[in-house]
Formats: structure tokens, sequence, C-alpha cells
């Protein structure tokens, strides 16, 4: 029945057909320079990897996470004060900016491959989905479902967010998919998956 649940909001999702953001990417690169410092001149990150790669992202995404810092609805005591100063079009445009930016892809650790992969294309049977059916084969994601890009993405990064989703500290995620998938992860199947994303492309 969870199955059954979790593909049917996978297909209403994914029929939203909501259009990718119309920014201009002068503007955005221009208010982007004060998110250098954690993301990266490129979008491609700084030297801490608790913070996201930019680059590659779908705009939408971008845009759906800057109004959610905004909101509240996704809590960053870092990030909130920083969306606040940005209207619809400073969004858009920062997103239009990221998003053409070529991501730089990791190296993951070779030991934790294996177990990651295994997660990423298959899931696990305790009632892990395989990642790969929404955020796809290279973990390009779904733009049109607003799933977000995972390839090359920081695994330190990535573990804090799929702990934060199990923990219920992050609930932005559309009709709590995410939650579902993290609250039967282990921190080995976590870290495990993670570190097969920061090597995917």
């Amino acid at each position: 029945m969870k199955k059954v649940v979790w593909v049917a909001s996978l297909l209403a999702l994914a029929s939203t057909g909501v259009a990718q953001a119309a920014g201009d990417m002068e503007a955005g690169k221009a208010k982007s320079a004060v998110c250098a410092a954690c993301h990266g001149a490129d979008g491609n990150g700084s030297a801490n990897p608790l913070f996201p790669k930019l680059a590659g992202q779908h705009p939408r995404y971008i845009v759906k996470q800057l109004r959610d810092f905004k909101s509240g609805a996704r809590k960053n005591d870092t990030m909130a004060p920083m969306a606040a100063s940005l209207n619809d079009q400073d969004m858009e445009n920062v997103a239009a900016y990221f998003s053409s930016q070529a991501r730089k892809v990791g190296e993951a650790a070779a030991d934790k491959v294996a177990a990651g992969e295994q997660i990423y294309r298959a899931g696990l049977a305790k009632g892990v989905p395989a990642c790969i059916g929404c955020h796809g084969p290279t973990g390009s994601g779904n733009a049109a479902a607003g799933f977000p890009s995972l390839s090359g993405q920081n695994a330190a990064y990535v573990a804090k967010q799929l702990k934060a989703f199990r923990e219920g500290e992050r609930t932005n995620d559309p009709n709590g998919m995410m939650r579902g998938v993290a609250s039967v992860m282990s921190d080995h199947d976590i870290e495990a998956v993670a570190q097969y994303v920061q090597g995917l492309h």
C-alpha cells in the first residue's frame, strides 16, 4: 500500500508540468556574488562540503528552495536572511545563473560505492525505493516534477539532508516523499548512497 501511495504521489507531481525559471542569467550572476562564499562563484561549492553545489541544478528547484527559506518552510539560520532580501525576480535570476553552470563531479569513497549503488539503483527491501526512480540513472533529476539533480553533489551535504528528512528537521519535501524514504534508512545506508551520488554522472 505504501508503495502505491508513493507512486501515485510521484505521478501527480510529474504531471504538473510547471515551467522552469524564466530568469536573466547576467542579472543572476551579479546578484549571486554574495552566494559565492558558501556556494562558489560558479556554484560548485566552497571548501566546506556541507554547503551544496548549485551549479547545474534545475532552476525551478532552486527557486522553490529560496522561497521556502524565505517563508520558513525550510529552516536554515544562514539561508533565511539571505533569501529574505530576494524578491521573486531575484530568485529567478539567481536560479537561471547557477543552473547554467556546469557541475564538477566529485569522487565516491571506494568502500561505499557498491552499497550506495545498490540503494540508488534498486532500493532496499525494508521499504526504500530506488533513488533512480525520481533522480534518474545519472542523477540528473526531473525538472518538470521538481526533483533535484543529485549528480556530483557533495556527499556530506546529501547525508546531512537525508538525516534531516529522517529526523523531521526538514519538511519541505512534496507529499512527505523524502521523509518517507529516509525514515527507514540507517546511517550506514545514508552514508553509502551519499558517497555514490558524489561520484555519479
